[in-house]
């Protein structure tokens, strides 16, 4: 499916992200080994945590990105792809018994209680692997375009400024009494590193100048904040069968969170303002980029 949608109200942001829905999940089917090819139980293991459904978030501010520079619909979309399996695989490898210990994701079970625990960590291996290798195949990018889009995603994944340091510090946080600055930090990396690649790499394809990259960093390091204190506040305020996994965890295992250490209302507060600061970074980017002030509005409001 071609993305070609216009913003123009929310209805107009809902189909967006029907429409990158689509085509993500098309692409994810075509890059991902079929369930038949052996090993099969693999290969069945993947198939069920990238085409479990989701927000898919990511690929949405990737694409909406790179139409603010004008990025060609088809230079963008393995590139999104990619991007959500790194983030899938790295919600299968938070959800084993080693870290979140959780047994439900996107409204069914999590992978390593559909499968078994060896084969969900082989599951994201594959997944890391093959985001990489979708990016490195893209004969619609330039080789140096390519490299460079590995080089962000790499980063964003990893340590010591992605989001597997951010999601050692919020291990290492459990049952602690941390200061703001190191919640913010944890935030930041743990959510805030991919979809600030995400951004990044939307921008990177469409040919962003370097003043215009720099406000769009700024601009998704804030949206990410915002998802995560958002995620923190649906986990108190909503139940298991609205946010499709499991409601309660956070505090269950004594997470640092944002309404753990303020309160509900000051956390709302806090989310508010970030998406303000949000909105004031994307000011000198003078193109149309109410598609990006309508995503982070989304973020704000939004209810699972």
């Amino acid at each position: 499916m071609s993305i070609t949608h216009n913003f123009s109200s929310v209805t107009s942001l809902n189909v967006f992200f029907e429409e990158v829905r689509q085509s993500v999940e098309k692409c994810l089917d075509d890059l991902i080994p079929r369930s038949n090819l052996a090993p099969e139980r693999l290969h069945e293991a993947i198939r069920w945590s990238a085409m479990a459904g989701g927000k898919r978030i990511r690929p949405a501010l990737l694409i909406a990105t790179g139409r603010v520079f004008g990025a060609p619909p088809g230079s963008m979309i393995r590139t999104a792809a990619a991007v959500e399996m790194i983030h899938t695989y790295s919600l299968i490898h938070d959800d084993l018994p080693a870290m979140d210990d959780d047994d439900l994701r996107r409204g069914r079970a999590t992978c390593h209680k559909q499968f078994d625990e060896a084969t969900a960590i082989l599951a994201g291996d594959v997944l890391q692997t093959l985001a990489f290798q979708a990016i490195a195949g893209d004969e619609n990018l330039t080789p140096a375009t390519r490299v460079r889009l590995i080089s962000i995603l790499a980063e964003a994944s990893g340590t010591p400024a992605g989001m597997v340091a951010g999601q050692q510090l919020d291990l290492d946080a459990e049952g602690h009494d941390i200061s703001g600055p190191e919640l913010e930090q944890i935030h930041r990396l743990k959510t805030g590193a991919l979809i600030t690649a995400a951004a990044k790499a939307g921008a990177v394809i469409g040919g962003a100048s370097d003043a215009e990259l720099e406000a769009i960093e700024q601009y998704a390091a804030k949206l990410g904040l915002l998802f995560q204190i958002t995620d923190d506040l649906l986990d108190v305020t909503q139940e298991t069968g609205v946010l499709g996994k499991t409601a309660g965890k956070d505090v269950a295992a004594e997470k640092a969170t944002y309404p753990g250490r303020y309160g509900i209302e000051a956390a709302s507060s806090k989310a508010a303002s970030v998406c303000d600061d949000a909105r004031a970074d994307l000011l000198p980017v003078d193109r149309d980029t109410q598609m990006l002030t309508a995503i982070a509005e989304f973020v704000l409001h939004r209810t699972r």
